[in-house]
């Protein structure tokens, strides 16, 4: 690094350091009060906002011919449901017949 250029880096890698920060909680806080007057906030979220995750996370993709396809939306949209609600009411059945 040359005496003339305070601000030039030298890119020999024997001159490049880096030096430890005090990291403890006095200075931290000291920090954090400096930034909030200048305006620096927290941006951190603070909690997951939004709509509230469905406990119906399991997808099933169910390949099925196009007109059973039509007949299970057609259901579904008849009873005001999902077509997923429809899919567990047949399994529900399936699994109640062959319990017995």
């Amino acid at each position: 690094m040359s005496d003339k250029n305070p601000f030039g880096i030298s890119l020999n890698p024997g001159k490049l350091r880096s030096k430890p920060k005090d990291t403890s909680a006095e200075t931290v806080a000291r920090t954090d009060d400096a930034a909030e007057k200048h305006g620096f906030v927290d941006r951190s979220p603070q909690k997951r906002r939004g709509r509230k995750p469905s406990p119906r996370t399991g997808q099933v993709h169910a390949k099925v011919m196009p007109d059973v396809a039509r007949e299970i939306a057609a259901e579904a949209r008849f009873r005001g449901v999902q077509q997923g609600v429809i899919i567990e009411e047949a399994w529900a059945f399936y699994k109640a017949q062959n319990d017995q």
